[in-house]
């Protein structure tokens, strides 16, 4: 198990418990899941949401607004890191001493049973979602806890009656490095969170003492270059049974014969026993090649048959914001995408690239995340929009970070336009007139991906409105 010098709380009893912050997607997963377990949960968040009204369908109390006297009675309170340390329910938990940080409550419910952790730069969500429908499919009921909706669920949380939980061990804040895990895939190992860790160094430093802390199946990938300085620093204190995948002959677990057509890829998994397992899938992009090699890596290691895990992956519908269609209008396809890295963006126009599909051109609309990762990191994007024919970039949505002078949205367009000078590159600042900017350039036969982890989400629906207004449809 991953070992933790972390507070915890004992679930094994019924509780009553209190979230700040709850309608925030890890917020909201932490709830539904110890609501599932039997708790008595209640949460407070500033505004209405949809995330709100399946909570209370679920059985958690809902309050608007901060109040103090929300946390009176309770036996534990939890809340979202990107809550403000002065929040009255966070003061009025920490006089009580009862405030438990995010990685403390969810390092308690993953202590309650056998804990496989999905972890990485990229991917998670994915993986965990295709790890779940996997262990669902060989009836093993699982529980999971995961940064977004799973289309197969219609839920982001669930407490299963089986032997295991799924869960994402995010990096951001070193979540990852408290959790107590019985297994783990690492996906790779990216630069990221500099608000955090010191360096990349720090960052691989940091997954190293992750998989150490791991007594059974480390599931790892061999072709990324994090993944293997991870590797290489494992030594003999590593207790982990390590398994490595990817496309190199070394490698464990081998993905090879990347086929794509109407629509699906097809594609072979060798295993380490000798054994081929042909799998097609409606996910797109040899990145997600990768992500189902180790979850097919992984179900092999826990004894699961091969049949059961291939028929799941060839069902699975995936997750939210991943290449997620959200409609057409006449020959215009919209897609919209939670990447926002660098690699993550490059992965997801490769996705679109090697399709079928047909479409003429590829328009993506990028909004950048996080005043003080755009300080940073805005010159590592500057490779990565090669693929598309257009590019619009509009400014950066906070996250809850604070504004530094001279950090806009525009550092990322003059590392676009600096290093591809011949690139289609607009600078579309107002996210307010976003859409009336990205309406015109659209033309039949393109397909127009909205990117990035803010507000971006809404473009495609305020696209098709514009488009249906135009030609009198309601």
């Amino acid at each position: 198990m991953n070992a933790s010098h972390s507070r915890r709380i004992a679930l094994d009893l019924p509780r009553r418990i209190h979230v700040v912050g709850v309608g925030g997607p890890g917020m909201s997963s932490v709830a539904l899941a110890l609501v599932g377990m039997g708790h008595q949960v209640s949460g407070s968040d500033i505004r209405e949401s949809v995330v709100l009204d399946h909570l209370r369908g679920a059985g958690v109390s809902i309050s608007l607004g901060h109040d103090a006297a929300l946390v009176h009675g309770c036996d534990a309170v939890t809340a979202s890191p990107a809550i403000p340390a002065d929040n009255v329910e966070v003061v009025a938990a920490q006089k009580k001493g009862i405030f438990l940080r995010r990685a403390e409550m969810l390092a308690s419910v993953c202590a309650v049973k056998a804990t496989i952790g999905i972890a990485g730069t990229h991917g998670k969500t994915t993986t965990s979602g295709l790890m779940v429908r996997v262990l669902e499919e060989c009836g093993q009921e699982p529980s999971f806890i995961v940064g977004g909706d799973l289309f197969d669920e219609g839920t982001s949380a669930r407490w299963g009656a089986g032997p295991w939980t799924i869960v994402e061990a995010d990096e951001s804040d070193g979540t990852h490095q408290h959790l107590p895990l019985s297994a783990t895939i690492l996906t790779n190992v990216d630069v990221d969170h500099l608000d955090h860790f010191a360096d990349f160094d720090a960052i691989v430093e940091s997954f190293r003492d992750y998989v150490l802390g791991i007594e059974g199946f480390a599931v790892l990938c061999l072709d990324d270059p994090g993944c293997r300085r991870v590797m290489e620093g494992l030594g003999a204190d590593c207790r982990a049974q390590v398994i490595t995948y990817g496309t190199t002959s070394d490698a464990d677990v081998r993905f090879d014969e990347v086929v794509v057509k109407n629509g699906r890829t097809f594609f072979t998994v060798y295993l380490s026993a000798g054994e081929a397992v042909s799998v097609d899938t409606a996910l797109r992009g040899r990145h997600n090649v990768a992500n189902i090699t180790a979850v097919i890596a992984m179900a092999h290691a826990l004894g699961m048959p091969m049949d059961a895990t291939v028929k799941a992956i060839r069902g699975f519908s995936g997750v939210g914001r991943r290449f997620q269609l959200m409609g057409r209008h006449g020959d215009i396809t919209f897609v919209d995408d939670y990447g926002h890295l660098p690699r993550e963006i490059e992965a997801v126009l490769r996705a679109a690239r090697d399709s079928d599909e047909g479409w003429k051109r590829v328009v993506v609309v990028f909004q950048p995340n996080r005043f003080n990762r755009m300080s940073v990191l805005s010159s590592s994007y500057a490779d990565c929009f090669q693929l598309a024919d257009v590019t619009v970039i509009t400014d950066i949505y906070a996250s809850g970070t604070q504004r530094i002078d001279g950090v806009t949205g525009l550092l990322v367009v003059d590392a676009v336009r600096h290093a591809h000078p011949e690139a289609d590159v607009r600078w579309a600042p107002s996210r307010d007139t976003l859409a009336r900017f990205v309406a015109p350039i659209l033309e039949p036969g393109d397909l127009c991906i909205s990117m990035g982890c803010g507000d971006i989400e809404t473009l495609p629906r305020e696209l098709l409105d514009i488009f249906r207004e135009a030609h009198g449809i309601d």
